[in-house]
Parts: C-alpha cells; structure tokens; sequence
C-alpha cells in the first residue's frame, strides 16, 4: 500500500454553521473542544475603515449587524467579502470562546471546554464611533441570555 497523499486528506471541522437561538446563524461545536484549543480563523477582507463605511451594510434592515472585525492597526477583516464560518459567532456576555490577534490574523479559541452541540460565543465588546443616541444604542442589544447578561454588545469599559 502507497503513501497517503495528505493534501486530499480534508482535516475535519469541530464546528458547524446552523440556525441559532440568539441571532440568525451560528456557530455549533459538533465535538467536544478542550480549553485553549485554536477552533477557527476570522477571514475575510482587510480594508480601512473609510473602505468599510463606503460598503453596503451587511444587512439593510439591521445596519447594527456587521462582519467587521477590528484590527489592532486600525484596519479591519470585512468577512461580508471572502469570509468564512467565524462571521456566524454570536456575542455573549458568558462567552465559551476569545478572539486574539496575531501578525494581522484573529483567531478564535475556547476559553473553557466546550461540549458537542454548545453554540461558540465570544463578547463583541464594541466600540461604535461617536456618541450614540437612545434609538441607535437600542440597535446594540444582547440578546444572549446568558445569567450575568449586561444587555448590550457594546463595551460598558468606554
């Protein structure tokens, strides 16, 4: 018997993408996953934020709802464009997961030991620009359910 040819070996995903409790998609362990596992990475395109802003929002009716993540060189991962399954994780307050950035790509691991058929969560925490009024916060809400739930996507630490 000859060698395995690996490059046609697929390597097997620990995740899948289905319809989620606490907003549209998200993102399901389809295994246990160990603490500190790297579980995925965010892709998509980089842009500058002025780029980003001139592109239609990801979706019109929830202009709040976006697949921007922010790098720490002011530019940002635009998953709207070459994106892959990291764009569906939802926030949570409660988080199972963590984003970390490294030379230019954000990775999500698991902060805990994840079981088979939890949702992966990390929290957005995030920091809109300007200030906000009482309509446009409203668009921000949590809706994760978690216990210690703050009720909001945006960062209490601004």
């Amino acid at each position: 018997m000859g060698r395995l040819d690996r490059s046609v070996v697929k390597k097997r995903r620990s995740y899948s993408v289905r319809r989620s409790g606490i907003h549209g998609r998200g993102v399901f362990a389809s295994e246990n996953i160990r603490k500190g596992k790297v579980i995925v990475e965010y892709k998509g395109r980089r842009r500058t934020w002025n780029e980003a802003r001139e592109r239609a929002n990801s979706d019109p009716g929830d202009p709040a709802h976006t697949f921007l993540f922010e790098l720490n060189d002011g530019r940002v991962i635009d998953a709207g464009t070459r994106g892959n399954a990291a764009r569906w994780i939802n926030h949570s307050c409660e988080p199972n997961c963590r984003t970390f950035e490294d030379d230019g790509r954000v990775f999500v691991e698991a902060k805990r030991r994840i079981l088979a058929g939890e949702e992966l969560c990390y929290d957005y925490r995030l920091i809109p620009d300007g200030r906000l009024n009482k309509k446009e916060r409203a668009q921000y809400a949590c809706r994760c359910g978690a216990r210690k739930c703050r009720g909001t996507l945006l960062d209490k630490r601004r």
